[in-house]
Formats: C-alpha cells, structure tokens, sequence
C-alpha cells in the first residue's frame, strides 16, 4: 500500500525553491506529528507514515527530537512492511551508545527467534548496522545460534556469519570465538558456495586474533579450492566473467597467508597444483575488461600466497616473469596491483635482479596520472634499493619530489631519509642528499628527519668538519630554508671550531652569517640559535661582545621563552669565570644507537585494515623478523614521548618457568636495562620502558590483558622512600579490554641514597575473581649514575684526592656463575659506569668511574676497580667515592649484579 502523504509532503519539499521555506513545510509537518502522536489512537498504518516523514526530514539533516518510542514501537508489529520501517528508524536515528537501545533489545532477540526468517534478517540487519555493546553482550548468542542452525536457510546464514563479523570487530572481547570455533569452522565445508564466503570473511579475521584455534581451517581452505580451480566444483551461478566465484577463492587464497605452510606432503602438493593452474590460466589477458579484473584479483593473491609459501619455488619465478608485464599494462588498476604485488616480492626474495630488469619502468610509473599508482611505485622503490642501485634510486626520487604530489611529500621525504643514511658510502654523499632534501622539500622536512641528520653527524667524528663547512656554505645562500638553519645552528655550535680556520668561516663569520637569517626564523628557530650563540661564547671568546649584545636586545621581548633563554645565557656569559659556561654547554656527547626513529614515523605512516598484513614495506631487511604467522604481536621500544601507547604484546620466552621465578629474572634484566619485561602470567603482562637524566627519571608502565575477557578495577599503587620521589604523570584506565595493552606515566626524582627500590602494588578483577600482585619497581641507585670516561693520570689524581675509608670500600666475593670477562664489561656498563682504558696493566681488570646524581647531595664522584680472578672464580672490588654512604650502597649493588645470572646479556 503506497503512503499517499508521504508522497505529497516529499513533494512540497521538492517545490521549495528557498531554505526558508522548506524550513517552514517542514515545521508546519513536525507540530502536525507530534500532535498525531500525542492522540494516541494511531492505527499501525499511520505510526509507519509518519515515521517515514520524520526520516525524510532527518535524512536532509534536520534535527528530530521526537517520535522515537513511536517508531521503535514498531519493530513489535507483526505486519512485515511496519516492522521493516520500525527498523530502518532504528538503525537511522540510534547511535551504539543510546540508552533506548535497551528497550528494544527484547524485539529483536525475539525476531532472532522467529520462525520466519524475514524477520530473522531484519534482526540480524539492525545489530550489525548499530553493532553496540549493549547488543553484542546481548544478543550474540542468537547470532552465533542462526549461524550453526541446520534448520536456517542459507540466506540467514550468510547475513549471520556477516552479523557476527561485526560484533567481532568492534567488541572481540566479548565474542567467546574460541569456544565457537569447531562449529564456525564446519560451515567452511557447507555446500552453498555463498554461504562459504561469508563464513571465510568472518573466519579470517577470528584466525588473525586466535590463529591457534581456527588452523583446522587449513586443509578445508586447500580443498574448497582445489575442487574450485581444478574439479571444476561450482554451479554457474557462481561463473563471473569466466572466473569460478573469485571472491571465494582471494579470501581463501588470503587466509591461507596467515598459517606456515602446511607440513602435510599431500595438502602442500594440492597447494601448489592449484597455485600453478591459477598462474596458468592466466597466462592470456582476456579482452573482456570484467573477465580480466576477477582473473587479475585471484591471479594477485595466489601470486601473494606463493610467495608466503617459498620465495624462491618456480611458481614465484613464473609470477615475477608476469609481474614484469603487468606493470607496464594499460589498465591502471592492473599496474597498480602489479607493483604492489612486486614489493611483496622485494620484502622476501633472495636476490632482486627479476625486479631491478624492470627499474626503469618502475620510475615510470612514479609519473603516473593516478596517484594510488605513483604511491606503489615508491614503496617498490623503496623495497628494491640496495648498496648497487641506492644512488639511482635516491637521484630519481630527489627528481620526483620536485614534483611530486602534496598528499605524498612527506613519506617521500622520509623514505629518501632513510635510503641515504642506510646505503650511505661516503659521508659527503650523505649531508649533501639530506641538504638537497630539505632544499627541495624543506616544508615537509619532519623535525625527525634533522633530528636524525644531527645524530649522525654527533655520532660520526669524520662527518663533522664536512658538515659544518657545508652548511657554512649553505647559509651564505640568498634562499636557505629555515629547517637548513636549525640544522646549521646546531652543528656549528657544535663543530664550528673545526672550521674557525678556514676562509669565510672564521667564528665572526660564523656568528654573522647565522644571525642574518635570524629576524625571518619562526620564534622556536631563534630559540636555538640563542643557544648557538652561547655555545660560540665557549668556542670562540673573542667574539664574546657581539654575542652578548644580542641577549642584552633579546632579554626585554615580549615572548617568554625568548626572554628567559637571553636572560639566563647573558647572566652565565657574565660571570667571573667560564667554569660553569664551559661545563654546561661542553661538546655534546654522541647520541645513544638505537632504531632509527625515521622507521617507526614511516611505519605509523602505513594504515592498517581490518586484515593485519604478513609483510611490510620496505625491503628483505624490514622483513627477515617478521613473523609470518599471527600468533602474538612483538612490541617495538622506543623512546618514551607524552601519552605514548604500546599496543602490541610483548612474546613470552618459551622456557617453561614459574611466574615469580621469572619475576626476579626480569627485575634483574631491568636492573642493567631500559626497556623489557617486568612480570607475566597466563593473565597479565607487565613491561617497562625508562628513560634516565642526571636525578631525574620517567617510566612508562605496560600492562597488557593476555585474556579474551576485560579486566576491572584495574589499580596501581606505589610506595617508595623519601630519598626517590615517585608521582604519578598519566594514570592508567581502570578498565583494560581483552588482548589490550595500556600504560601508566610515572616520573622520579632522586633526593638521596636510597637503599631499597620502589614496590608495585597491582589489583585487578577477572570474571568476577580478584587478583593481586606485589612486585619491585627496577629502580636502584646505577639509574643515576653518568659514565665518565678518564685518562691514567687523571684517574689516579682523583682516587687519591678521594683518599681510603670511610669512603673507600673493597670486598672480595665468590660468584655462583663462571667469570665471563665480556659480560662483566657489559654490567659495568650497564650499571652506567664508564670503562677506562689503558689505565690497568692487567686486561682482565676493568677501572670505571660515574657520576652519581641527587638533589640533596648534588654530585658524588665514583671510582671503582675491578679485578677477577678467572681460576678461583672470585672478584676483588674496590670502590671509592666522595660520600661514605654512597660508597656502601653502590658496592652492595654492584656485588649483588655481578653474582646474579642475567642471560642475554
């Protein structure tokens, strides 16, 4: 029955020439309803009317704040065309989040139960539209229950196994998918092809989650596709374009891609026997546009899975053979997934001379007129550099970025970032790529790529001088971008001195030229440069004058930090001795090795689907620890930033050992460490990442949820002693989901000597069940201790200076563990103790000496000697520092750190 009003009042609106009047009809329409629907003796017929006219109004973006009762109310007639309306109102006017989803979850269970399955599908519709908590913990069950019922009809099933996909994807904790996974995985093998689809599409992605109990669906994914491919086993319904049911066979194809290749003889044969009838029958590019796009999708994916299986098998040789072709096509879809397909094969090949045959095609493909196809040609670019074609390909890419597309500048620039720091050869290679990238480029120049330029040039004494004369150079350049100043500014007042000498570049100049661009810097620019400026007070005194007249004109502007810099650099710069001006602005000391963090910015530059990928871009390196399969995420370390998360868990070592046995193994690995482990259970795992300065610290605490269910009333506490100060910088939620990892910022402050170390208090509620964990934070008295390295003479001045006990101190102990002369080295460094060289006649012995850092007892100088005694397996330690308690803790601990078994160190 057509809705007669309905039809004139879309027409009134159609009529409206102006806003204003079709704001007016809608406003008379509105009071219309509401009194309708305050009368009360509507028939269903009227309710499912206006209804439908206030979806209208809603759909063109007006606002309706009434007339949701009247509208859920339908989802209980029995009349299909009323219920259908009903729900369409739902599903349009409710967020996840509303509280009238309550109210109707009763209906909808009920139309779950209904043996009509229309009103199944409607149900089933409803839930994964809005897709709530609320539904989810309510009603998945009856998903689960139509899913496996044998009664359903096939079309119900496939809408359930979509329905259920849904609520796994936004609420996987609360999906009991394990204890479900024998009866999911028997549909698998259901003889309605579409039904396999959708049940595919949910299995792949319970499979990334819980590999473990879905790998049944292995062989059943061999066979559905070899009786596919090769017996021919489908109805023409299922024929597109020529193709057998491609959407079927890329899920499977790509499922198969996150297990290890079947051990079993006969399945690996069937495998590959299909792999290699797919490559086969496509051999000939099919004329058919249609025919060639499902052809392409399937051919693409077995391409994909044959390359997971064995990267140097024939049928990856066939593959890279077609890949060639298929990157020089006409069809912009197929180049697109040619080149994409290619880089799979970089990350994994042995050797990349198939894929360099096409390199000139491939820097084609970077002037490309769709965008999608010039992003793929980068990552293969990128994936296929080695030390033999680095210098091509990072000329190519400087060439492309002149052009290239906003969208794509800035990954560009890290991408060229981090070929020419990994296949650098010469040093002068190295700064003058970086100084055109950031000529070119300079906008989208991230501060971590000339973070990571100063780095390298700190860490590399012979790049020093050749930076700063470069940079020199660059500076007196009419156009210098603002990046290439602050790079300049810090490497030359740095490494300025080494060019002091030299033409044009003597410390005046040097001072000149960089404060000629001064007034045109953004003001977080000059900030640096005023320390540059002090930084040259220490280099070079004699253009001390010129300096301070600029902080004199700088201590009076309105910015604060400007002001507070030049004030404070003015008053060092004017005391009576340089000992403080030389103490703290002394050469910087070379930056600690760790992963470079142009990595970790390109990686979060890659976004993530609904399905994990197995690989990643960037080459064989970038793939060689991959884990092909998806059992348990690894995290990555790196440095602690403000609200930084750590999403991934950590693997568990595969030793069986208790959980408080391991608690000590790992407390004593943090003890030497920054970043690692602190404590884990079937349950719960903790990790620490800690960063160290002088007195201060800060540590993230990771706790990550092992489980398939949520943790409550999650809470921390902490308890430590007067002399290290432990507040609280982020707390943690007090609710962590299933396989979910969250962090708690603390921050430290060391007053004194402290002998023992913070404890953890940890509480947390499973299913119902407290649990409760006491553990000791990994903090002791070597966090704050600054290696300080030191010649003979200088070494022996200072033990003397310091003079014998009460603050020397020397035992001799035996140690459970066989000396190993390497790893001592390691603890002592570990424990922030510099080792000095040449100062011992014996090589076997080891002098270091620290700096130990505290509020209230400021700077306590440390010595230490060291001899092992290999055949008796006994150390002699003497210690020696400016404050007798200091020298009593710090020789306790470290006894206590060299006769604990710390493996991997």
């Amino acid at each position: 029955m057509s809705m007669k009003g309905l039809t004139v009042f879309i027409a009134d609106l159609r009529n409206c020439r102006a806003r204003e009047l079709e704001e007016k009809r809608i406003n008379k329409e509105m009071a219309n309803i509401r009194n309708k629907f305050r009368d009360g003796n509507l028939n269903g017929y009227q309710k499912k009317k206006y209804v439908c006219k206030l979806l209208y109004i809603y759909i063109l973006g007006w606002d309706v704040d009434f007339g949701h009762m009247e509208a859920l109310n339908l989802i209980s007639s029995s009349k299909y065309s009323e219920k259908q309306i009903g729900y369409l109102a739902m599903t349009l006017l409710l967020t996840e989040n509303s509280d009238l989803i309550k109210l109707v979850v009763n209906s909808i269970r009920k139309d779950l139960e209904d043996y009509n399955e229309i009103h199944n599908c409607l149900a089933l519709h409803a839930i994964a539209n809005i897709g709530g908590r609320e539904m989810a913990e309510s009603l998945s069950v009856d998903v689960q229950r139509l899913l496996v019922s044998s009664q359903k009809r096939t079309f119900v099933k496939k809408k359930a196994a979509l329905c259920m996909l849904r609520l796994f994807r936004k609420h996987s904790d609360i999906i009991p998918a394990i204890d479900w996974a024998e009866l999911i995985l028997f549909l698998m093998d259901d003889q309605d092809l579409g039904v396999t689809l959708s049940v595919t599409s949910l299995i792949t992605s319970l499979a990334q989650q819980y590999p473990e109990a879905y790998a049944a669906c292995i062989p059943k994914a061999i066979d559905r596709l070899y009786r596919i491919v090769i017996e021919k086993e489908y109805t023409l319904d299922y024929l597109y374009y020529k193709v057998p049911i491609p959407w079927l066979q890329v899920k499977l194809l790509r499922l198969l891609q996150y297990y290890p290749p079947p051990e079993d003889k006969f399945l690996i044969e069937r495998l590959n026997h299909t792999l290699q009838a797919i490559i086969n029958n496509s051999q000939e590019i099919p004329k058919n546009i249609q025919h060639n796009n499902a052809q392409n999708a399937v051919l693409f994916e077995a391409i994909n899975l044959a390359i997971h299986i064995d990267s140097e098998s024939h049928i990856v040789s066939q593959a890279a053979v077609l890949l060639g072709k298929f990157i020089s096509s006409k069809e912009t879809n197929t180049r697109y997934l040619g080149l994409e397909t290619m880089c799979h094969l970089a990350g994994f090949v042995e050797s990349l001379d198939p894929i360099k045959k096409h390199q000139n095609t491939i820097i084609m493909s970077l002037k490309d007129k769709d965008i999608s196809v010039r992003r793929k040609a980068l990552d293969l670019l990128y994936s296929m550099c080695d030390n033999s074609n680095a210098e091509t390909i990072v000329t190519e890419l400087l060439k492309y970025l002149q052009v290239a597309d906003y969208a794509i500048k800035e990954e560009l620039v890290l991408k060229i970032a981090i070929l020419t720091e990994k296949y650098a050869t010469e040093y002068s290679w190295y700064v003058d790529i970086m100084l055109q990238l950031i000529s070119i480029a300079g906008d989208f120049v991230s501060d971590e790529v000339w973070y990571r330029i100063i780095q390298i040039v700190t860490n590399n004494e012979d790049l020093q001088e050749y930076a700063a004369r470069t940079l020199m150079y660059s500076l007196k350049s009419p156009i210098c971008h603002e990046t290439t100043l602050k790079v300049a500014g810090y490497i030359l007042g740095e490494f300025g001195h080494l060019i002091a000498n030299e033409p044009g570049s003597s410390p005046i100049e040097q001072f000149t030229t960089i404060h000629s661009k001064f007034g045109m810097a953004s003001l977080s620019t000059r900030a640096l440069l005023l320390s540059t400026y002090i930084k040259f007070i220490n280099l070079f005194p004699e253009i001390k004058s010129e300096i301070t007249n600029v902080f004199k004109q700088y201590s009076h502007v309105l910015d604060v930090e400007l002001q507070q810099r030049a004030c404070e650099y003015l008053a060092i710069s004017n005391l009576p001795t340089d000992d403080l001006l030389q103490t703290v602005f002394d050469e910087m000391p070379p930056f600690p090795e760790r992963e470079s963090i142009l990595l970790s910015s390109l990686n979060k530059k890659i976004a993530d689907t609904e399905d994990k990928r197995i690989w990643v871009i960037g080459g064989k390196d970038a793939n060689k620890n991959k884990d092909r399969r998806i059992v348990k995420k690894e995290s990555v370390v790196e440095e602690i930033k403000p609200n930084d998360t750590v999403k991934e868990i950590v693997q568990a070592p595969k030793e069986i050992i208790p959980a408080e046995k391991m608690a000590d193994i790992y407390y004593n690995k943090l003890m030497l460490a920054d970043n690692g482990i602190l404590y884990e259970d079937s349950t719960i795992q903790l990790g620490i990442k800690s960063e160290y300065h002088n007195h201060l610290g800060r540590i993230a605490l990771f706790a990550g949820n092992k489980t398939q269910f949520t943790l409550t009333n999650f809470i921390v506490q902490t308890k430590s002693q007067n002399e290290l100060k432990l507040s609280v910088a982020q707390p943690i939620a007090q609710t962590i989901p299933a396989a979910t990892q969250l962090n708690q910022l603390y921050a430290l402050e060391c007053n004194g000597v402290f002998k023992s170390p913070p404890v953890l208090y940890i509480q947390y509620h499973m299913n119902g069940m407290p649990n409760s964990l006491q553990l000791q934070f990994p903090v002791s008295i070597g966090k704050f201790l600054e290696p300080i390295i030191m010649n003979c003479q200088d070494f022996f001045t200072r033990w003397r200076q310091i003079g014998g006990p009460p603050r020397e101190s020397q035992i001799i102990f035996k140690t459970p563990n066989p000396i190993d002369v390497n790893k001592t080295r390691n603890i002592l460094s570990n424990l922030h103790f510099g080792i000095c060289e040449n100062v011992d006649p014996n090589k076997n012995n080891f002098v270091g000496a620290a700096v130990f850092h505290s509020i209230d007892l400021g700077k306590i100088g440390c010595l230490l000697r060291l001899e092992p005694n290999l055949e008796q397996q006994m150390y002699r330690l003497t210690l020696r520092t400016t404050n007798e308690i200091v020298t009593e803790t710090l020789r306790n601990f470290i006894e206590r750190m060299l006769c604990v078994d710390v493996k991997g160190i």
